[in-house]
């Protein structure tokens, strides 16, 4: 018991100042559990961000939930999330409680006029850093381009599945990968974690119209399951699958505020399920935070002793660096057919937007500082 109560103070503690995003995050821990706590050496700690990276889901927390299982078993890697997590849920929670969005108040919509410029701003940063890691080649652009189109005049949750599957099938054909030696996979997949997450990604659905809670459940968790280059890729997923229910503005107001609270950027769900399930706000973002957080740590267990030999298979090397490309495009249509036209309303909002995001990209300003001053702005002009 002590073992698990040391876990969860480090990670709260991690969770209350863990801002900038999930490469900060890995900082953040590198530094806590390698350096100065001595429970990983540096070789393992690499593995389980290579495996973070390798496999869709929320890089930071799965870090964090391989740290948790190393140090306490399952119990330790639960006990890792839901510190770490918490924070960022229970703010997100309070705001959208307040659901602000709906107040007439000038100010306020102002502010909100500022946050949108922020999300833009930090969705254009994100895609550009992602083009120049995953879009490298003829193949990779290639995917980029005809994925981008195809997500801007057909945008579905079932498109972008059928985008992500077609773009890992030309990359491993297309693409060669040259492995100096073949291996063999030695270690087994652990069956039982992932023939849930298979159960809840492609069985699950169906039964949606039992109840709301089942929907909802069902809908973050598929939004989760598909999420590979980073925490900023679930903006799109979760946009088609909650377009019904949630506004395009109260979506972007969303991830401004996931981008402000410390923590991962998946806890946006926190703000959307309470957004999304108004006959119980509590309950909707509770289900929401787990479904969304869940295919990638079932994952974890599926693959963490076999990924050794698993990630080195040349195909499935090759068609990850299809999907990563396919990725950029989910973001790419994101910001072209919503974030754009909801946020830039004149020559003065995208002269403001192209100035913050040189500045961000030249002088790396922390995000607090960014978002401070977008509202500021928003507030006086």
């Amino acid at each position: 018991m002590h073992n698990i109560i040391n876990i969860f103070c480090r990670f709260f503690l991690l969770g209350l100042v863990s801002f900038g995003g999930p490469i900060a995050h890995l900082a953040y821990f590198r530094k806590t559990f390698v350096e100065k706590l001595k429970w990983l050496e540096e070789e393992e700690y690499s593995k389980f961000v290579a495996l973070s990276h390798f496999l869709p889901g929320p890089s930071s927390s799965q870090v964090g939930f391989c740290i948790g299982l190393e140090k306490g078993g399952l119990m330790g890697g639960i006990t890792a999330f839901v510190a770490f997590t918490f924070p960022s849920f229970i703010l997100l929670y309070i705001l959208a409680i307040f659901n602000i969005s709906q107040n007439e108040n000038i100010h306020i919509l102002n502010i909100i006029t500022g946050l949108k410029l922020f999300a833009l701003v930090i969705v254009s940063d994100a895609i550009i850093t992602m083009f120049k890691n995953f879009c490298k080649n003829k193949t990779t652009k290639f995917i980029f381009v005809c994925s981008t189109l195809v997500l801007i005049f057909f945008s579905s949750l079932y498109v972008q599945f059928i985008v992500l599957i077609t773009a890992a099938i030309i990359s491993s054909i297309f693409l060669k990968e040259r492995i100096k030696e073949k291996t063999v996979l030695k270690k087994k997949i652990h069956l039982f974690p992932f023939i849930l997450f298979l159960f809840l990604l492609f069985i699950l659905p169906f039964f949606t119209y039992l109840n709301n809670e089942i929907k909802i459940f069902s809908d973050f968790f598929s939004a989760g399951s598909l999420v590979f280059g980073g925490g900023h890729v679930v903006l799109p997923l979760l946009k088609e699958q909650l377009s019904h229910f949630i506004s395009d503005e109260n979506f972007i107001l969303a991830y401004s505020f996931a981008q402000a609270v410390p923590g991962p950027m998946f806890s946006i769900a926190s703000y959307l399920g309470a957004s999304y399930f108004k006959e119980s706000v509590f309950l909707g973002s509770l289900l929401a935070t787990l479904a969304v957080f869940l295919p990638g740590f079932l994952l974890i267990l599926s693959f963490k002793e076999s990924f050794q030999s698993i990630s080195k298979q040349k195909n499935i090397l090759n068609a990850i660096k299809g999907v990563n490309a396919a990725v950029v495009s989910l973001l790419s249509a994101v910001l072209i057919t919503t974030l754009y036209p909801s946020a830039i309303h004149s020559y003065y909002d995208l002269i403001q937007a192209l100035i913050a995001l040189i500045v961000l990209r030249v002088f790396k300003i922390p995000i607090l500082y960014m978002i401070s001053t977008f509202v500021l702005l928003a507030l006086i002009f």
